[in-house]
């Protein structure tokens, strides 16, 4: 059974929308850049745990594994250490896609930085 992960960046846009009120070329640069590195980053790392990589794009990442045991907590905060000092990433897991967007959507919306995982109780 495929169990799905869905990644995305906190508050990102509202960090772009800063950039265009202050016209800040070089912080908005500066965020893409980031972002784009980050999301390397996370790519690489669920590849190398044995995800499959479906979505890879501007602050978000999303794939499944077919592993019957995966610790996602553990996998949350290597995701949190390889984060650009200030951003942050939220993850949702489920047994398909829109499962693991609504667990990604509930970890926004309680506190954000963190996992849900409609998998378990």
């Amino acid at each position: 059974m495929k169990t799905y992960i869905s990644i995305d960046g906190d508050d990102i846009g509202r960090k772009i929308t800063a950039c265009y009120i202050e016209n800040d070329e070089q912080k908005l640069s500066n965020l893409s850049n980031l972002l784009s590195v980050a999301v390397r980053k996370i790519t690489k790392l669920l590849q190398a745990e044995g995800f499959s990589v479906i979505f890879s794009a501007a602050d978000g990442v999303v794939g499944f594994s077919d592993k019957p045991s995966i610790d996602f907590p553990a996998l949350h905060k290597k995701i949190q250490s390889i984060a650009p000092l200030g951003i942050t990433f939220s993850a949702g897991v489920g047994r398909s896609l829109r499962e693991a967007y609504l667990a990604l959507t509930y970890a926004k919306s309680s506190g954000k930085n963190s996992i849900a995982d409609l998998n378990c109780p």
